[in-house]
């Protein structure tokens, strides 16, 4: 039945175009550009057969053909979608990496927000100088103080420094060495000529975000489980 379809459609064309020609003297591409009513009909004749070859030689495939085209279409339908709601999934994205990557920072411009770890502090990865440093809220830490392998991280002058200041930590009392940090950034907030501390050797577990950052903000606050803090316009 194929077979005979395929022969049929063939000698359609075939003659579809036979008739084009025979009905003017012009060339064949000129017969396709006509408008008249003879042509016209000639040339649905021939529409009809090349797609009814077509249909006949490619049946088998049309299902296949159909699958991949919807598929496209959807994946075109999704990008679209993406592209048209990107700052909503990106919010969503980042709040999510926020609840699952400890001391992930969500940024907005000038804000920044982190979610409360399950040990009940605010953990946060800031970068001082440049360098990834693990840093503690402590809004009873008057200043931003740091442990011996941060401080050499950020590339301060830790051989040098003069352990002049007495401070209390969580081991007791013991002495730290004042210095100022160039730059000391959390999520999109930067702040320059930060003062700080460095503790001696072995006196500090954590590095603590002190008030000498937050004192620079032009607000901070902790609203149940999240910390915002809002960056000088």
């Amino acid at each position: 039945m194929s077979r005979r379809l395929t022969w049929i459609f063939s000698i359609g064309i075939v003659v579809s175009l036979a008739a084009m020609i025979a009905s003017n003297d012009q060339d064949a591409i000129a017969n396709v550009l006509r408008h008249d009513t003879s042509s016209v009909v000639i040339k649905i004749a021939l529409a009809f057969f090349v797609v009814g070859l077509l249909l006949v030689i490619f049946r088998d495939k049309l299902s296949k053909i159909f699958e991949v085209v919807l598929f496209w279409l959807v994946v075109a339908l999704l990008l679209v979608i993406a592209y048209s709601y990107r700052l909503e999934l990106r919010d969503v994205g980042e709040r999510a990496l926020a609840e699952l990557v400890p001391g992930y920072v969500i940024s907005h411009g000038q804000n920044a927000e982190i979610v409360r770890g399950s040990n009940g502090d605010f953990a946060l990865t800031a970068h001082i100088n440049g360098a990834a440093v693990p840093m503690v809220l402590d809004t009873g830490a008057s200043s931003v103080v740091l442990t011996q392998e941060a401080a050499k991280a950020a590339g301060l002058p830790i051989e040098v420094l003069n352990y002049s200041v007495t401070v209390e930590t969580a081991n007791g009392r013991t002495r730290a060495a004042p210095v100022t940090l160039d730059r000391l950034t959390v999520g999109a907030l930067t702040e320059r000529g930060v003062p700080a501390l460095v503790a001696q050797h072995g006196q500090l577990k954590s590095n603590l975000l002190g008030m000498s950052f937050l004192n620079r903000l032009e607000s901070w606050e902790v609203r149940g489980n999240r910390l915002r803090l809002r960056g000088a316009p």
